[in-house]
């Protein structure tokens, strides 16, 4: 099946698969999983990254800002620890994370990878569709650094704080926008791959859906034939068994041959079934094999008169055409009391029309078709884009009328 085949690299000019159905860490399968996690490793990471380079950063301002003390990496610690919580409880990051980075820079600390605590946080709330609660922790801290940095810095540390340039206001804001820019962008692209996830797992349950469909037409019009056949033929061979040896014989002949090709189409499908996707072993019949019915026919007593010529047609128009005429006349043999029936077919105008006739009369209270071997019918014609019409003629016998492409709609 084409979803467990292994992912071709791309070609020049074209991206990635990854990018197309999303990286395999992040299918839906295992969102549970990665959910129940705790992102460790990273928030260690980027713990020792913000402790290393505020320390530097410190350093650097020394004399510009205040000097990191307990308070400082008190405040450090806690925007890095939030981010543990960050997929299981996004918004609250977000925020958390925003005010112990306005805390920081409001008691004066050195400008320094802070902001990262920020943004991985925001990050996460965008990524997991909490869109407005991120907008609104960037904009809280932006505006909370706009008040210190313009308005407080007067009485907060450092003492003789000048106003930041207003440059620096456009600088963050630039940072924000492009944090936000890269989070809305993984945030559409997660969403795209779910969709296509889910649009895959319909698309593979439907093809599912009708090939167990396809398997029962298939079994229903293989066995409801030849066990009709076997029946008649088997009720003959009792009656005859005492008065007609001979007689007995040849149905006992026709039960025998009849139960043999119904072995080998039932083995045939059920191959299919085992190994999907292998080409069958034997040819599936077709209108070629019309000659072949009407003998089986003949040996459950029915009489059929075959007019017309099939043209060459698609394989599962053929094999469609064929369950038709077959299921037909199974239909005439357990539900008419008459032993004689017609088979037209022809093709005109592009379609290839078939017509199959009994005299009647119906007998049994199923004589109108109207059980599975009829919406069978129904559902293979339907498939090709053709039509079936069945029910009682006038002069009491049953018609049944399929009319079917030459050109199947899926080959169109």
């Amino acid at each position: 099946m084409d979803e467990q085949r292994t992912p071709r690299p791309p070609a020049w000019g074209g991206p990635p698969a990854w990018w197309r159905h999303g990286p395999p860490g992040w299918h839906g399968g295992d969102e549970p999983e990665r959910r129940a996690r705790w992102p460790w490793r990273s928030t260690l990471a980027l713990t020792v990254f913000v402790f290393v380079g505020s320390n530097f950063a410190g350093q650097a301002q020394e004399g510009e800002r205040a000097s990191l003390d307990l308070f400082a990496r008190a405040l450090l610690l806690v925007g890095c620890g939030l981010l543990l919580w960050r997929q299981r409880y996004p918004v609250f990051v977000a925020f958390g994370t925003a005010a112990a980075a306005m805390l920081y820079l409001g008691a004066g600390y050195a400008y320094g990878p802070v902001f990262f605590t920020v943004a991985l946080g925001c990050f996460s709330a965008i990524v997991a569709g909490h869109r407005r609660a991120a907008w609104a922790a960037v904009g809280m801290l932006w505006a909370g650094h706009v008040l210190v940095a313009h308005w407080l810095y007067r009485w907060l540390p450092p003492s003789g704080d000048a106003p930041a340039a207003w440059g620096q206001e456009m600088g963050v804001a630039a940072w924000i926008v492009a944090i936000v820019a890269l989070s809305e962008l993984v945030r559409v692209r997660r969403e795209q791959w779910a969709r296509d996830r889910a649009e895959r797992a319909q698309a593979a349950e439907r093809r599912a859906d009708e090939e167990r469909l396809r398997m029962a037409r298939e079994l229903h019009d293989v066995l409801a034939h030849s066990i009709s056949v076997i029946n008649v033929q088997a009720g003959v061979g009792l009656a005859l068994l005492d008065s007609d040896p001979e007689q007995a014989r040849t149905a006992l002949t026709t039960i025998k041959a009849a139960s043999k090709e119904a072995l080998g189409e039932v083995r045939q499908v059920l191959d299919t079934l085992r190994a999907p996707g292998e080409a069958p072993r034997a040819p599936a019949p077709g209108l070629d094999r019309l000659p072949e019915l009407v003998e089986q026919a003949a040996g459950a007593g029915l009489t059929v008169e075959l007019q017309g010529a099939a043209p060459k047609l698609p394989p599962g128009t053929d094999l469609a055409a064929f369950r038709i005429v077959q299921e037909a006349l199974t239909n005439v043999v357990r539900h008419s009391g008459s032993r004689h029936a017609r088979v037209l077919v022809e093709s005109t105008q592009g379609v290839l029309r078939l017509r199959i006739d009994d005299d009647g009369p119906a007998t049994g209270v199923a004589a109108g078709g109207s059980g599975n071997g009829l919406a069978g019918m129904r559902e293979r014609a339907a498939a090709l884009g053709g039509t079936i019409e069945a029910g009682p003629r006038d002069d009491g016998g049953f018609s049944v009328m399929a009319v079917l492409p030459l050109k199947a709609k899926e080959e169109r």
